[in-house]
């Protein structure tokens, strides 16, 4: 059956799999995912989610590119909601509530669609490594699968063990067998590895609580949606979210079972995400805090099984039970499952090009929890990326790396590989030194001419971006150009209590006034003239808004950030040897000979070197 070379075998069919699968697939080359099981494709194993603070950029950026997470969460949402909108521009953020067994059968229906792309359920257990390169996979049947390129998405089942209460076992996820083997063969090679941990709340049963009691968490009234194709479109109606608190006699209950929590007593060694506690390590960090929010999310259109985010835990089953019956609106809860946590095999990203592809073995590429990090939009972009770079290594092609300027997902891998990570690694818009140029309303502008470029994004795809960029540059550019006159313009700035203009002045300038929105634009006879004429939709009507709000923070930005792309610039020779600098640190000679540095821009994000060694080797480089 397996005769024939595969281009590219993705090993784990979780959010980094799938996206590394279907790039590479869409970008020709004949691709394998091998799966422990194809009823488990995309499955959501903690929140029923998507997007949030930063993330939903980096599916916005998924999505410019040319994959499939964007399209398969808008086509499953059960609500919508652009976080941070009180805040400006660079800090929104979209996020859905996912149907958790819509999402993963759409992903499955989207993969089965795919050209190129083949499908196999077997636990794979090792790799195939010849003189410093990966030519495959073996599997748990004996079978050996010969390919030019592997990924790993391996996800929490290398090697994964369950914590409930004193219980442990062995599982990737519950329900599920853990993956043996792999860490084994890559630490035989000269692979580092560590173990990481991380949790899931318990499910409940809807039909067993009191919503009356609980806050109404509705989504945005006009929704909005991830992809900027037009495959998909805004909901029409939403399904509700809850809100509800945990108190002091739900803390005094959960700290009963703190001599028999494996957080506690010694059986976790390792560590959890710092940015999603357990309630345990919230209430034990926290102890001055009276109570700590749940938000009651339900897992899809039809179920009734609900998901009670904030309440993650290892904590014994009855002590959940018994924690969560305490809260207001659970009197009566009934449990599907209870929490757990897992631990499992990471490998220091440290370890990794750019491209994901590891240092120690040529085209064997890793992505997702494997390189340390949490979350499914994290692991999803690392997929894609991984799945793009295997591709264009097939085709003898230039890779694809994406800058701290252009996308969060250049920000998170650079992050990653550069600094490392000793905890699960999660996105935030603070990671991101150029977030104003990183907004979730130009992905498209930054990325789709890369996908297109690759053989990705379709060519609709670029067109359709053009024509948008086009017509909001056309529109900052109408309010340079027209004036307004002092008769249309005070009463509407009198209404926001801003200065009166005394002669005829810019539209540019008025619209730059902090108190004057696009709402107020629009009372002006000229642009809704110009908006009708043109037929501009709201896409574009904010893209300009935010252009001509922020023009001169977004100018400011791309300086420092022009700036630095000259020190990227500057590229360190590969086999650089560091020791023979003798004004540099120690610690820095150090640092600098283990992770690599391609350029002077990537050595200085390095912690442990300082400026002053960065000085010292652009010296020495004749700089």
């Amino acid at each position: 059956m397996f005769l024939e070379k595969y281009d590219v075998i993705v090993v784990g069919a979780g959010h980094a799999g799938c996206e590394a699968a279907a790039a590479a697939a869409n970008m020709g080359c004949k691709t394998l995912l091998v799966t422990m099981s194809l009823q488990n494709i995309a499955q959501m194993s903690c929140n029923p989610a998507m997007g949030g603070i930063a993330k939903g950029q980096i599916v916005r950026e998924i999505d410019a590119l040319g994959g499939y997470s964007g399209i398969v969460s808008d086509k499953t949402a059960i609500q919508f909601k652009m976080l941070n909108k009180s805040k400006g521009p660079a800090m929104w953020s979209p996020r859905v509530q996912s149907d958790r067994m819509r999402f993963s059968e759409e992903w499955r229906l989207m993969l089965e669609q795919t050209p190129n792309l083949d499908f196999y359920q077997e636990m794979v257990k090792g790799l195939i490594i010849n003189n410093g390169k990966a030519e495959g996979v073996k599997t748990s049947l004996g079978l050996e699968i010969k390919a030019k390129t592997v990924v790993l998405t391996n996800g929490t089942f290398l090697n994964g063990l369950i914590h409930i209460g004193e219980k442990q076992f062995g599982g990737g996820r519950a329900g599920e067998s853990a993956a043996y083997g792999i860490t084994e063969d890559l630490t035989n090679v000269g692979f580092d590895s560590g173990r990481m941990k991380t949790g899931t709340p318990p499910r409940v049963d809807g039909r067993s609580l009191d919503y009356s009691k609980m806050i109404k968490e509705p989504g945005d009234l006009i929704p909005d949606k991830f992809s900027y194709s037009d495959e998909t479109k805004p909901l029409t109606h939403q399904k509700l979210c809850h809100m509800t608190y945990t108190s002091l006699a739900v803390h005094d209950i959960l700290r009963e079972g703190f001599d028999r929590s494996p957080m506690f007593n010694g059986r976790i060694k390792s560590i959890g995400p710092r940015y999603c506690p357990s309630i345990e390590d919230k209430i034990n960090r926290f102890a001055d805090k009276e109570r700590h929010q749940l938000f009651v999310e339900p897992e899809g259109w039809n179920t009734v099984e609900v998901y009670v985010n904030g309440f993650s835990t290892s904590l014994p089953e009855d002590v959940q039970f018994k924690a969560l019956r305490s809260v207001v609106g659970f009197e009566n809860v009934k449990f599907f499952r209870p929490g757990y946590a897992i631990e499992y095999d990471y490998f220091p990203p440290t370890q990794l090009k750019h491209t994901l592809e590891t240092k120690l073995i040529e085209g064997l590429y890793f992505a997702g929890q494997i390189n340390g990090t949490t979350g499914y939009e994290e692991a999803a972009s690392q997929g894609l990326m991984a799945g793009i770079n295997a591709a264009l290594k097939v085709q003898e092609k230039e890779p694809l790396i994406l800058k701290r300027d252009e996308a969060y997902i250049g920000v998170l891998i650079d992050d990653l590989i550069t600094k490392g990570t000793e905890e699960p690694y999660r996105m935030f818009t603070s990671r991101a030194e150029y977030r104003i140029l990183l907004r979730q309303d130009n992905a498209d502008f930054r990325l789709t001419a890369k996908g297109y470029k690759i053989g990705l994004a379709s060519e609709k795809r670029l067109i359709r971006m053009e024509k948008k960029q086009n017509a909001s540059q056309a529109m900052v550019d109408f309010f340079k150009e027209t004036s307004v006159t002092v008769a249309e313009t005070n009463p509407i700035l009198e209404s926001k209590e801003s200065a009166k203009i005394v002669q005829a002045d810019k539209m540019f300038k008025i619209f730059s006034r902090p108190q004057i929105d696009l709402e107020d634009i629009l009372k002006f006879e000229k642009v809704k003239e110009y908006v009708a004429a043109n037929g501009l939709d709201k896409e574009i009507l904010e893209q300009a808004e935010i252009q001509v709000k922020y023009s001169g923070y977004i100018e400011k930005e791309r300086n420092n950030a022009d700036k630095l792309t000259r020190l990227e610039e500057v590229k360190i020779p590969e086999n650089f040897d560091y020791n023979k600098i003798k004004s540099m640190s120690i610690e820095a000679k150090q640092k600098l000979s283990k992770i690599r540095p391609i350029t002077i821009s990537q050595a200085s994000r390095i912690s442990g070197v300082s400026p002053s060694d960065i000085s010292v080797l652009l010296i020495y480089m004749g700089r």
